[in-house]
């Protein structure tokens, strides 16, 4: 009996240290990213995943757009060749951001040391 015990103890052992190994690759493997949620004439909406030191890449915004933010935090939107914005979106708080001026671009940096995830909605066409 003592030695099913002390197998069962290592077997849990060993699955709970294997079950760790892959939770913390995972993590690393995480990415800023945009994950598609619905798209319309009228709309497109997106979640963004956006980790500390890892920005997105240079785009713009030719329609104004709504911010939810899932996870708040600290975010700058930097212009390409211009000034930075900075942002503070408190979790469960929605944002309005205006479209871009033309010709322009930018990339979104968040600031902080957790992540930001955000639902973004942003209008097709102007009313």
């Amino acid at each position: 009996m003592k030695e099913l015990f002390k197998r069962n103890v290592v077997t849990v052992g060993a699955l709970l240290f294997g079950l760790a190994g892959f939770l913390h690759s995972a993590q690393n493997r995480a990415q800023t990213q945009r994950y598609p949620q619905f798209q319309n004439e009228d709309v497109k909406v997106w979640k963004s995943l956006i980790l500390p030191n890892q920005p997105l890449a240079l785009h713009r915004h030719d329609h104004p757009r709504v911010i939810i933010a899932l996870k708040g935090g600290t975010m700058n939107i930097a212009q390409q060749n211009g000034p930075t914005e900075r942002h503070i979106w408190k979790t469960g708080n929605a944002y309005w951001l205006p479209a871009n001026p033309p010709n322009t671009l930018h990339t979104d940096v968040n600031a902080g040391s957790a992540p930001i995830e955000v639902i973004v909605v942003e209008l097709e066409k102007e009313k």
